[in-house]
């Protein structure tokens, strides 16, 4: 069935944002037009940021946006604009700073209310049609901003005045910046340690998020000195959410986060960036613990990316997977029944699978109660004891189990993949799994990561005009879990160039200097100086210091931004509304934050070139935020990482040769875990000058051992190489010596 499109956003390219194209809000995409018409027909505008995988969202746009009276205010009363946070950001960072100065709260879907110039004065997340829950309805919220916006011009101004004021000093670090010093490094792990939950993994209370970059910080403080208590932490962690209902425990991958402490109760979606980040976690923590079941968790969150987020044709990672197949379930294609249960497995099976996943009559899910979120509660141990069956035959029961209700589950409705190929979750991607394919020795994975990359390089980068932040828009442009009627589009939308972010470029070029690592292969070198190099011109601050999250020019306040053409903006754009406060990203919420990240590829760039533009700006960035990271605590995960990187120096192994001990030697150099170490392999012929960075250059192929074509592996700590060696146990001790007692600059 075909519905004829209302409102603007029939032209969008987002997922998102065609799913309401149908709504009888006369919607407008964020640009100029919009602000023109507000401006023209002095109205306020209202402004809904949301995602395809947001539940709330959808609830929101089929309570309010498709309600005819609801609209009906919205039309005549406000110009409105839907904007799409994972296609936009930029917006979104800013207007959840400004709704959290005015509600104390931010979220999705947000709801904020702005001036005819884009100022907000008033907002919110999610508002109920009708009072409900001790909130206002939303039909009346919408009459009474209308009405003040009419009556009491003055005041909203006023107010709008000090939200801007608020927000553009939200993030000006301008007099808190510091000399870095590596006890910051400590202070943010003995942060996470405070509020390490000992009984169930993890960190505070409910909800509970992961938190990659802290975790992957306390895995290179325990590789480094290991203390008993990071251990813990980490194990206990690692653990806890793997046995979950975080954890798909059928097809693997994670889901967003737990609304209990216990990990047991998920917010369904799936992000891409999620599980590239918790992969990393997975792989580091077995290499740091030896602990097989966190390879084994690593390999299945890969199983479950490889058949649901890549585009196995052309390369790249998709976007998300949502919660629900519709507002009246919520979570129903992951969750199970006795019934269900039961139906899918012989009884054998079924007892075990009741006991080792606590289906029970009751289960977790209030909407319904006979629902369970599979999580395990008894191990195999326990269940063969009380079965009266061998361990080794009940773990064969629970494998069968598991694979027939996964295969009744992919009879059910899947909830929407969005196949949006966003550049800065793919280059996450990319990296995460080219650490597990050279760890876990995943060959597909590493042949997939790296046809990504090369998509991303041919299809996002551009010389002159810089990355963009999407190269693909999903090819289902009509989903719409909000509504029962599926729009069925008979044209192409058209696509809006979105300008890449500073996120886009730091993992990116990270991404690129993983692959170098991976391949050898300089060229992806080359290309992660070249991205780098144009993120020093179009983000860094070259007044203050550290990285703006646009390209510079593009964030001041006031008058028509004059970017470089090579950031992809029109220099007669306008900026607009509160694009014009200035940010630099310092705090991971949710993705690795912008400025560590950016610092961090600027350093290993440092590593490979001892060029020393690199340290100068990677140490400015620290410096900027180094007054304040202590009390962002393990929000500062990422800046702790930078940290490691500039005040410890760089580990680099080189593994020279073709034959088994070259295998044997480079499997040992990949074993050992410190996040500054890279570890490369050359043929023997690679060893020459014209096929190395130039600190690798000046040193490998001088060493005796290498013109002899002997099989070494060379380990440099900082720019200084110790003897070849070619033994591997030998190789193992001098690793544990080096990454032990690496010392601060």
């Amino acid at each position: 069935m075909t519905t004829e499109a209302k409102n603007a956003l029939a032209e969008a390219s987002s997922s998102y944002l065609r799913s309401a194209m149908h709504q009888p809000v006369r919607w407008y995409q964020w640009g100029e037009e919009a602000f023109a018409t507000a401006q023209r027909d002095n109205k306020p505008v209202l402004l809904d940021i949301g995602a395809v995988w947001c539940h709330w969202c959808h609830v929101m746009d089929r309570e309010s946006y498709e309600n005819p009276a609801i609209a009906e205010v919205v039309n005549r009363e406000f110009i409105a604009i839907k904007v799409d946070r994972d296609e936009r950001p930029d917006i979104d960072s800013r207007y959840q700073a400004a709704v959290s100065a005015i509600s104390g709260q931010g979220g999705w879907p947000l709801t904020a209310f702005l001036t005819s110039d884009g100022r907000p004065f008033f907002g919110g997340t999610y508002f109920p049609p009708d009072e409900r829950w001790g909130r206002p309805g939303f039909q009346r919220i919408l009459e009474s901003i209308a009405a003040a916006y009419r009556e009491r011009r003055d005041e909203v101004m006023e107010s709008a005045g000090q939200v801007m004021n608020v927000l553009s000093q939200a993030e000006q670090f301008a007099g808190r910046s510091a000399d870095f010093s590596p006890a910051i490094i400590e202070k943010i792990s003995q942060s996470a340690v405070r509020m390490f939950d000992a009984q169930n993994g993890g960190f505070g209370t409910a909800p509970k998020f992961p938190h990659p970059a802290t975790m992957d910080l306390l895995l290179d403080r325990y590789a480094r000195s290991g203390e008993a208590t990071l251990k813990t932490v980490i194990e206990t962690t690692l653990d806890k959410m793997a046995r979950g209902g975080v954890y798909d425990q059928l097809a693997g991958g994670f889901h967003r986060y737990s609304v209990d402490e216990r990990w047991v109760v998920p917010h369904f979606e799936k992000m891409s960036y999620d599980n590239s980040e918790l992969l990393k976690n997975y792989v580091h923590g077995y290499q740091a613990t030896g602990n097989m079941f966190f390879a084994q968790v690593a390999r299945d969150i890969v199983r479950w990316m490889d058949e649901w987020l890549t585009d196995r044709e052309r390369g790249g990672f998709f976007a998300s997977q949502d919660a629900d197949i519709n507002l009246e379930d919520d979570g129903d294609y992951f969750t199970w029944t006795v019934e269900e249960t039961r139906a899918a497995l012989t009884e054998e099976e079924s007892k075990v699978a009741e006991l080792h996943y606590d289906i029970g009559e009751v289960g977790e899910m209030h909407h319904n109660q006979r629902k369970n979120v599979l999580h395990e509660r008894a191990s195999i141990e326990d269940i063969a004891v009380r079965m009266g069956t061998p361990p080794d035959r009940v773990q064969t029961i629970l494998d069968s189990a598991k694979k027939k209700m996964y295969a009744a589950r992919l009879q059910r409705p899947a909830p929407y993949v969005d196949k949006t190929v966003y550049v800065s979750w793919n280059a996450l991607c990319i990296s995460a799994y080219l650490d597990a394919a050279r760890v876990l020795g995943l060959e597909p994975a590493r042949r997939f990561a790296l046809r990504s990359l090369d998509r991303i390089l041919a299809e996002a980068w551009d010389n002159e005009k810089g990355l963009r932040h999407v190269i693909a828009y999903s090819e289902d442009h009509v989903a719409q879990p909000s509504s029962a009627v599926r729009v069925e589009s008979q044209e192409s939308p058209k696509s809006r160039a979105v300008p890449g972010l500073l996120d886009d470029y730091a993992f990116t070029a990270l991404a690129c200097l993983d692959a170098y690592e991976t391949t050898a292969v300089l060229t992806y070198f080359y290309f992660a100086q070249k991205i780098a190099d144009a993120m020093l011109e179009r983000f860094f601050d070259a007044t203050s210091g550290g990285f703006l999250d646009a390209p510079v020019g593009t964030t001041a306040p006031g008058h028509v931004a004059q970017p470089p053409s090579a950031a992809g903006f029109s220099p007669e754009s306008p900026v607009l509304g509160a694009l014009g406060a200035r940010r630099k990203p310092f705090q991971d919420s949710p993705t690795p934050a912008g400025n560590p990240a950016a610092a961090i590829a600027l350093l290993r760039l440092f590593g490979y070139t001892n060029d020393s533009r690199y340290q100068v700006k990677a140490e400015e960035t620290l410096e900027v935020f180094a007054g304040l990271a202590e009390q962002y605590g393990m929000f500062a995960g990422t800046y702790g990482i930078a940290g490691i990187y500039f005040s410890t120096p760089h580990i680099k192994v080189v593994v020279v040769g073709s034959d088994a001990l070259a295998e044997r030697l480079y499997a040992e150099a990949l074993a050992a875990f410190a996040l500054n170490k890279a570890v490369l392999r050359l043929g023997d012929s690679e060893a020459a000058p014209q096929n190395l960075p130039p600190a690798l250059a000046e040193t490998i192929p001088n060493l005796p051992a290498v013109q002899e074509g002997r099989t070494v592996a060379v380990v440099c700590s900082g720019f200084a190489c110790r003897p070849p060696v070619s033994d591997p146990e030998e190789l193992r001790r001098l690793l544990q010596e080096v990454i032990a007692g690496a010392g601060s600059r």
